[in-house]
């Protein structure tokens, strides 16, 4: 797989009609000398003397890129409430991982609120993998101000395999129940690490100690793109085929509305609209309401 006639081709997606105008607002943006960044739960940008001018662009900017699904961050006056409460996840998974000297990826990584967080781990390189031309221009404008040396790629999990050099680390967070065979993603995954690597991955679940899967039949939580959510029994056997040594679960959690929730950076439904009036235990097409488990899979030495 040649991945820089890929790369060539998927840059053309930045000149698409729709996206020009987030291309030409981020060319706009000033330059800014004093930029302090925290990164806390809020990726916060503190920008020393910004001028009311300035602050209006980057307001219009941010605003024009919605919807924000990722975050929170802030830009000195600027908060972006995402839809995701996302420093729940990522302090989640924190206490699980040393990223500190490694080479780190993080599959399906949006606009890139993750790979800003583990910075504060000093990794030795950070790499983002998003086949999404609006979160990768998002993931401009925000490292437009931070500078942080994140590397992007508008690429998929299926390229991780063929990737130019193999990963200590791989995050794959909210994206296995995208997948219409999961064990043939999990397998490039797999091959993507170094030996002794790790996977951090999460996904929908079901409950139940049976090793099977729940198969929607159109829409899961009004997702139409949601193939198959297992039981934690039916996962760990999709790693093991993968070729995956061990598997430990880290968490199970259940999705709620102070996780993911309508906001006015997303102009879209949320969690609550997904849900059934009457019975939030149930999705609107009947299924179990939205629940994930946190995994670690390692790869043998």
């Amino acid at each position: 797989m040649n991945l820089e006639t890929l790369r060539q081709e998927r840059r053309k997606w930045l000149t698409w009609k729709n996206i020009v105008p987030y291309q030409e607002a981020i060319k706009a943006l000033g330059e800014y000398e004093n930029v302090k960044v925290s990164l806390g739960d809020v990726v916060d940008i503190q920008i020393e003397d910004l001028s009311h001018e300035d602050a209006e662009q980057i307001r219009e900017t941010a605003l024009l890129m919605k919807p924000w699904r990722k975050g929170p961050f802030r830009i000195n006056d600027l908060f972006i409430d995402s839809e995701w409460q996302s420093q729940i996840k990522y302090n989640l998974l924190e206490p699980h991982f040393n990223l500190k000297g490694k080479v780190v990826g993080d599959i399906g990584c949006n606009n890139g609120y993750y790979l800003f967080r583990m910075l504060s781990q000093k990794p030795e390189k950070l790499i983002g993998f998003d086949p999404s031309a609006i979160y990768y221009s998002q993931f401009q404008f925000l490292d437009h101000f931070i500078q942080s040396g994140i590397v992007y790629e508008l690429l998929g999990v299926e390229h991780v395999a063929f990737y130019e050099h193999k990963f200590d680390t791989l995050f794959c967070l909210g994206v296995l129940y995208h997948r219409s065979d999961p064990v043939a993603m999990l397998k490039s995954l797999f091959k993507g690490l170094n030996k002794g690597g790790e996977l951090i991955l999460d996904t929908f679940m079901i409950d139940g100690e049976a090793e099977m899967c729940l198969t929607p039949k159109d829409r899961y939580s009004k997702i139409p793109n949601i193939y198959f959510v297992p039981t934690v029994n039916a996962l760990k056997n999709w790693c093991l085929r993968a070729g995956f040594e061990s598997v430990e679960v880290l968490e199970i959690m259940k999705t709620d509305l102070n996780e993911q929730r309508k906001t006015e950076w997303i102009d879209t439904q949320s969690l609550e609209d997904f849900l059934d009036p009457n019975d939030p235990e149930k999705t609107v097409e009947g299924y179990p309401a939205p629940k994930r488990v946190y995994i670690k899979a390692l790869k043998a030495v």
